[in-house]
């Protein structure tokens, strides 16, 4: 560095000419958080504090880091954080990072929850592989009416998740089951929510570092074909979901016909298809295929 390291602004340059240089995606970005987190300031505030003279050790912290993240882990990893929705979310290493299109599930669970809520006053549902707990927690937070059921099969990532509820103020109304997807969950339920484990086995490998080395194996490898985590999701939904129920589901790329199938297998018809922010259809919704005697009269439900 041939700038004076003590301020903050060198540092920033620094780090965004180091990860630029390196062929990270978003080196500014990344810059920016990693810089933030060793300053102790708010993300907002990095570009208006360039003089500031920054604490002692910020410079080394940041070389710290900006090692972690040119060896391939993601920044929200080395932060051991990252938002979603309208919560920041713990992280660890049993739980997936969450990415913006899982938002996207989340948006159409609040549009189902709203009518659920508004149909019977309250809503019980259940967020299956909850990891961080992003799903149930983000839910939580916006219906104060609505109790979750957090599934995982990992004990490491129902804690993550139970912390995230402390912190978002919801603990209390989601109770965390250990369980491989709906075994030991008890229903009746007005929704089942999911975003499980979709990659085809041989596909693992092909991942990016950032995804095949810090993800949770078990929260990506979805069975030879993908689909495996869909079709014990759909076999246990008979004994748990309510005659009026509703199942969101996130899947990969080019699945919708496969996990339709599945899904109408047990009785489900397809009631949304939503497609993520390039135009991929990423999160599916079903019903049952006979509705309710009340709605098929008509009576507003």
């Amino acid at each position: 560095m041939t700038e004076a390291a003590d301020r903050l602004g060198p540092l920033l340059r620094h780090a965004t000419r180091r990860l630029r240089a390196a062929g990270s995606a978003t080196p500014e970005f990344d810059a920016r958080l990693l810089v933030a987190e060793c300053a102790g300031l708010p993300l907002g505030e990095v570009h208006s504090a360039s003089d500031m003279i920054v604490m002692s050790g910020a410079a080394a912290c940041l070389e710290s880091r900006l090692t972690r993240r040119l060896a391939g882990e993601p920044v929200h990893r080395i932060l051991g954080r990252r938002a979603f929705y309208e919560q920041e979310f713990e992280l660890s290493p049993e739980t997936l990072e969450p990415r913006p299109d899982t938002e996207i599930l989340v948006d159409e669970a609040r549009k189902a929850m709203s009518a659920i809520i508004d149909r019977r006053g309250d809503c019980r549902f259940a967020d299956i592989g909850t990891g961080s707990g992003v799903i149930a927690v983000s839910l939580l937070a916006l219906f104060p009416q609505a109790r979750a059921l957090a599934i995982d099969i990992s004990a490491g990532a129902l804690a993550t998740a139970c912390r995230n509820a402390e912190a978002a103020g919801v603990a209390d109304r989601m109770l965390p089951v250990l369980s491989n997807y709906l075994a030991a969950a008890g229903g009746p339920l007005d929704l089942v929510l999911s975003n499980p484990p979709y990659i085809r086995s041989g596909d693992i490998p092909s991942l990016t570092v950032e995804v095949r080395e810090h993800d949770p194996l078990v929260a990506l490898d979805g069975g030879p074909d993908g689909l495996d985590a869909y079709r014990a999701i759909a076999a246990g939904l008979g004994a748990v979901l309510r005659p009026d129920g509703r199942v969101i589901v996130e899947i990969g790329i080019g699945q919708e016909d496969e996990v339709t199938a599945i899904f109408a297998s047990q009785g489900l018809r397809l009631e949304v298809s939503t497609r993520d922010f390039s135009g991929v259809v990423r999160v599916l919704g079903f019903g049952r295929a006979e509705k309710p005697q009340s709605e098929r009269e008509g009576i507003a439900l």
